[in-house]
């Protein structure tokens, strides 16, 4: 699996695990995603993926390197797709 396709499958999983937030965005902790059996069979690297998506803005998270136990609480935001941003502006305008 290339990056691309790790960080597509990230997107999804966080999705699944996430909350959905008025934004359109999704959060969800560095310790629900750290100790999912799922994402410990797809993601052999998952720090390294996550850094991958945040270098390409697709995610937020605080700090550079996160950490099992020590950062299981740091909050990882799903930004929006463009889409989604679009329809909850509009749904704001009208």
């Amino acid at each position: 699996m290339n990056v691309e396709e790790e960080v597509e499958r990230l997107r999804e999983e966080i999705k699944r695990l996430g909350k959905l937030q008025d934004d359109g965005s999704y959060k969800v902790t560095f310790g629900v995603l750290f100790n999912d059996d799922k994402c410990a069979n797809i993601f052999e690297a998952l720090v390294g993926t996550l850094r991958a998506a945040k270098k390409r803005k697709f995610l937020t998270y605080d700090g550079e390197l996160l950490l099992q136990g020590v950062h299981d609480n740091v909050e990882i935001i799903l930004k929006p797709a463009p889409a989604a941003v679009a329809a909850a502006t509009n749904a704001v305008v009208t």
